[in-house]
């Protein structure tokens, strides 16, 4: 078993906290992704975990007991880092066997296990070259193999693709995620990228200002964020979110702003009101030719083949986005009619906070 818990843990920097009295617990062979942007305190609780950074306050549980005090070659924790840190000076096959060799591991085993994780990652062709002769894609394998190779008991992974490519990052996101498929044990993934954790993860733990704002499936964290924060950090295109204000009219209640005024689903009636954001995300937005009623003019038609996003100027910071399907033939100026279901509308507080009906 891998369990890993984390009970009320804190981490200080002098005035700063960066991490505020977190809970987590984290079940054996889960794949967890922890996602939030830059200073969130994603790194500071990995690093923790890794034994790389003391708590301030809190306990860090490992299969039940407390390792607050253990050195992190105590852990039994295998690290792989944004950073390569691979040797220059020794070939790839003695990069990979290096911690095995601090271990003092028999010859022969080393032998077996360097050509085992060499093959689970598909660089038995490597073993031989220097790190300067590797790609950023094939050093991220040894470096992922020189972890694998110890068989530790949890996996800690700091954004190790973010240094790559759009499509060296998609080969070994799929990587990653075989490997977890096959070992059947514990990854907690560090990522700033929301198409990582949504991919990756069995569970998202979405995390701002040193503390977790919510935790769930990548589907329930898409279709049913307790947030404004949350709302606009995953998807992309990002949800459409228009500030104005709710208000009550004959019976019903409503959204209005600058841009838009939208009529809200009868189990909003007794919204409060106040100033609130209006959201829907792209794909749910309705466009239809005009047609006499409210029509808004196409700014600009960006075509992806299977899909078409259509942009709309507003007086927000950011244009309204619409997705139709690629095979509509939209064009810049076009005047066309949006309509927005009420089952896929999200409206927020003044305090970004979730409305919910």
């Amino acid at each position: 078993m891998s369990r890993i818990e984390l009970k009320n843990l804190r981490k200080e920097y002098g005035s700063t906290v960066a991490v505020k009295n977190l809970d987590l617990v984290i079940e054996d062979g889960e794949f967890i992704v922890l996602v939030g942007p830059s200073g969130c305190g994603k790194t500071t609780t990995l690093r923790m975990i890794a034994g790389f950074e003391d708590p301030t306050a809190g306990e860090i549980r490992l299969d039940g007991t407390v390792v607050n005090d253990l050195e992190p070659r105590d852990r039994d924790l295998g690290m792989v880092f944004q950073s390569h840190a691979l040797f220059p000076h020794k070939n790839v096959a003695d990069n990979i066997v290096f911690g095995l060799r601090m271990q003092k591991v028999d010859k022969e085993e080393q032998r077996r296990r360097l050509q085992e994780v060499s093959e689970l990652v598909r660089i038995s062709h490597l073993l031989t070259k220097m790190p300067a002769q590797c790609s950023g894609g094939e050093s991220q394998r040894i470096a992922l193999a020189r972890t694998l190779v110890t068989e530790p008991s949890n996996f800690l992974l700091d954004e190790p693709l973010s240094s790559l490519d759009a499509k060296l990052r998609r080969e070994l996101r799929a990587e990653c995620d075989r490997l977890h498929e096959q070992l059947q044990k514990t990854f907690v993934y560090v990522t700033h990228d929301q198409e990582e954790a949504m991919t990756l993860a069995d569970r998202i733990v979405v995390m701002d200002g040193g503390e977790i704002v919510q935790m769930g499936s990548p589907i329930d964290i898409y279709s049913n964020p307790v947030s404004y924060f949350v709302a606009d950090f995953f998807g992309n295109p990002a949800m459409n979110l228009i500030e104005g204000e709710f208000s009550q009219n004959g019976g019903g209640a409503e959204f209005k702003s600058s841009s838009f005024t939208v009529s809200l689903p009868e189990e909003y009636k007794n919204i409060a009101p106040g100033k609130g954001t209006f959201g829907i995300r792209p794909e749910n937005v309705l466009v239809s030719k005009a047609n006499g009623g409210d029509t808004r003019n196409i700014g600009l038609v960006e075509p992806l083949g299977k899909d078409t996003l259509l942009y709309f100027e507003t007086t927000a910071e950011r244009p309204f986005v619409a997705i139709v399907e690629g095979t509509e033939n939209h064009k810049s100026g076009e005047p066309v009619e949006l309509s927005f279901p009420g089952n896929n509308m999200f409206l927020f507080d003044a305090n970004g906070d979730r409305i919910r009906a």
